[in-house]
């Protein structure tokens, strides 16, 4: 592992001297490192490689980490699956909007699919203006551009663009004509009742691999020769030259800007470029047309098509205005909507984690009572929800104890046996240190202060103490008995200790066997709601 390039390596330092913990970003510049560093000494333990280097710093790299693959932005083909109509047999990607909202597996599972096969659809979006742009939101930021923050494609007395006549409108992506173009389109139906008006889609990069497959000549000059897209109206002129196929450094492709309309007069000084630019257009153009490339459907009221504008060709067949047929669409961005599966991914790993607790240190005994700490905790939980408390407060009474199961290293801990044998394992700072990872202090700091709520409320109310548990009391005196006057008093001031005291309540009542507790799955969508 030392025989790593050392610039690379220390660049890569996690330490808190050279990252800031809070946000990951670098506080050195890649200048400050000395001329000639070199890895004095590197030893492996504990699943970490250590480094001392000739400058004194010190590093410690996770192995998994050093050993592990970059999977890239996910924008190129390398992350995509490319697809042909027969591909969707069995259903295109769709979910049900409310399901979608409610629900951060069905929301992660929707952007995956726009990531990955570049569109889905949700069902049942209240078919009423302006909810396209909620639908945006749910995932992004609206993308405003000369349309506004959002176009009715309808028949239009005075069309200032083709798609807002009732003409068939061939395979194409949207804006090529702007730099950067919007990478996500969404289009929601309000109505659709017109002959025809029928939708399609074709996956650009697979046409485009396609190319390269059958011609590779052809896809080579489509992707070097920058192609002039404009867009002129009364108030707008816009122009951008850039290549029908973009490709990465690496020769992937990337991008596909692909509208007839939209072409401008391209010009060269030798004829024989504009020849063998349009024998590969003409080619890529018969390949997007081709019918095992079209995914062909009808969107009824209330469906919002979401796709990725630099990826997918979409179209529609003309239709008769024998009907009403009207969509509201916006433009969105990518980087949005992968920031959002990425912190969504984020949490799903965190709540795996958390639940792997519950399943597993959680199974053990708790401090002597006559559940195990799972049990207590669900418990807890379930009495915070009978007792109608914020979510937060549910989260916290869930996890209060999650601290037993760490040592102030993190690293695992004996189920809270040390405190059984007199020692404070402070495990309220702890467990809230470790859930700060993921939760504000409207979480963490109950979960902080609850072991100081026992001995506040055993100060100022009497009888509670008599209310504790053999073990309560035991620990109780562990963890430094009840509070005297001045400690209560200041105790009481601190912001948390109203929710810590709540906690603490529903703590003592966690404590019986048999009692009917949901499960940690229930309480997914709550935790995933409150994390950050």
């Amino acid at each position: 592992m030392t025989e790593l390039p050392p610039y690379w390596l220390r660049d890569n330092c996690p330490c808190a001297e050279c990252r800031d913990p809070r946000n990951g970003q670098k506080l050195f510049q890649i200048a400050d490192l000395p001329e000639g560093l070199t890895v004095t000494r590197g030893t492996e333990a504990d699943g970490h490689l250590e480094v001392l280097w000739s400058d004194g710093h010190r590093s410690r790299y996770p192995l998994e980490w050093l050993t592990g693959a970059d999977e890239g932005d996910g924008r190129t083909e390398r992350g995509k699956r490319l697809w042909a109509a027969a591909d969707f047999a069995d259903g295109i990607p769709e979910a049900p909007w409310e399901a979608y909202l409610a629900d951060p597996a069905r929301r992660a599972a929707v952007l995956t699919a726009v990531r990955r096969d570049g569109f889905a659809v949700l069902r049942g979006v209240p078919a009423v203006e302006r909810q396209v742009l909620r639908v945006a939101e749910s995932f992004g930021h609206v993308r405003v551009t000369n349309y506004g923050e959002l176009f009715d494609v309808r028949v239009e007395p005075s069309p200032n663009n083709l798609a807002f006549t009732s003409a068939a409108i061939t395979p194409h992506t949207d804006n090529p004509y702007r730099d950067p173009v919007p990478t996500l389109q969404l289009l929601h139906c309000l109505e659709n009742s017109a002959t025809g008006g029928d939708s399609a889609l074709v996956d650009g990069f697979r046409a485009a691999a396609v190319l390269r497959e059958e011609a590779p000549a052809d896809f080579g000059v489509l992707t070097r020769t920058p192609v002039p897209f404009v867009f002129r109206d009364r108030g707008t002129e816009l122009r951008a030259d850039r290549p029908l196929i973009d490709v990465d450094p690496l020769g992937r492709i990337r991008e596909v800007r692909f509208n007839n309309r939209s072409i401008g007069t391209l010009r060269r000084d030798d004829p024989s470029d504009l020849d063998a630019f349009y024998t590969a257009y003409r080619r890529f153009a018969a390949i997007t047309l081709r019918p095992e490339l079209q995914l062909a459907f009808r969107l009824g009221p209330g469906d919002c098509l979401v796709f990725d504008n630099t990826r997918l060709l979409h179209a529609r067949t003309a239709f008769r205005q024998d009907g009403h047929r009207h969509l509201q669409g916006c433009y969105a961005d990518l980087d949005g909507l992968q920031s959002t599966l990425a912190v969504l991914r984020r949490h799903a790993a965190a709540l795996d984690e958390i639940a792997a607790l519950f399943a597993g240190e959680g199974a053990g005994e708790y401090l002597g009572e006559e559940v195990t700490m799972a049990e207590h905790m669900l418990q807890a939980a379930a009495a915070a929800e009978a007792a109608g408390a914020e979510a937060h407060l549910v989260a916290a009474a869930l996890l209060h104890d999650v601290g037993h199961f760490f040592d102030g290293q993190g690293h695992g801990s004996r189920h809270g046996q040390d405190l059984m044998e007199g020692q404070d394992n402070r495990h309220s700072d702890t467990g809230a240190d470790w859930l700060a990872r993921w939760f504000g202090p409207e979480v963490t700091e109950p979960v902080r202060l609850h072991v100081a709520a026992k001995r506040y409320l055993c100060a100022v109310e009497p009888g509670y103490r008599q209310r504790l548990s053999a073990a309560s009391e035991y620990t109780l005196g562990v963890q430094g008995g009840p509070m005297d006057e001045r400690r209560a008093a200041a105790f009481a001031e601190l912001p948390g200790a109203r929710d810590a005291v709540a906690v603490r309540r529903w703590d003592e009542l966690a404590k019986v066997a048999g009692a009917p507790a949901p499960g940690f799955e229930h309480y997914r969508p709550l935790l995933a709601a409150l994390m950050r």
